[in-house]
């Protein structure tokens, strides 16, 4: 009877074993950071997210939005984040209604690249002032492309490429990014 009971035992502490140790070890790696942590998004995660309704002017239908902030010189980096932002829309194929570009512009920024976005249709102008948009992105860096839901929160940050090949590489990032946003919100 006493080999049965040291058999018991055992099986209740293997059984025991299996089901603890794998709980443990996955703390562990939590708690170490052993392994990527499920993180699908492609751009920089802005946390908490910025609030850019003091920008808006007026009640615009709820979209998605693809921002960038024209600089004072528009360089290579500049030039590559407009074309694109504008190309991701365009990709979004029938999804592109939900989505909309917005260039921000301040007394700053430059003027003949403003005039030649004035011209094309599916960008959306927003003037504002450099201390507003300071105030609004404090420590953020305005250099780049950004990605806002429907309420106006900035959550998605891409920095600038200066390569032709490299910025159109990331555009796929970004276009992936949109993607997924669009697809599992209903609005916008």
């Amino acid at each position: 009877m006493s080999t049965t009971k040291k058999n018991n035992k055992s099986m209740m502490l293997l059984l025991a074993a299996v089901f603890i140790v794998p709980v443990l070890l996955a703390k562990l790696a939590l708690d170490n950071g052993w392994f990527n942590q499920g993180v699908t998004n492609k751009g920089e995660l802005i946390s908490p997210p910025i609030d850019i309704n003091v920008l808006q002017t007026k009640q615009q239908e709820p979209k998605w939005k693809l921002i960038y902030i024209l600089p004072q010189k528009c360089s290579l980096g500049c030039e590559n984040a407009l074309y694109s932002i504008a190309q991701v829309h365009s990709a979004l194929g029938k999804e592109s209604d939900r989505a909309e570009v917005v260039v921000i512009s301040h007394e700053q920024s430059n003027i003949e690249q403003l005039a030649e976005l004035a011209n094309k249709q599916n960008v959306r102008l927003l003037s504002s002032d450099l201390k507003s948009l300071q105030q609004v992105f404090k420590e953020t860096p305005t250099d780049g492309i950004f990605i806002a839901d429907t309420l106006n929160n900035v959550f998605l940050r891409y920095p600038l490429q200066i390569d032709k090949e490299q910025a159109i590489l990331h555009s796929r990032d970004i276009l992936a990014d949109m993607r997924k946003v669009l697809k599992l919100s209903r609005i916008g």
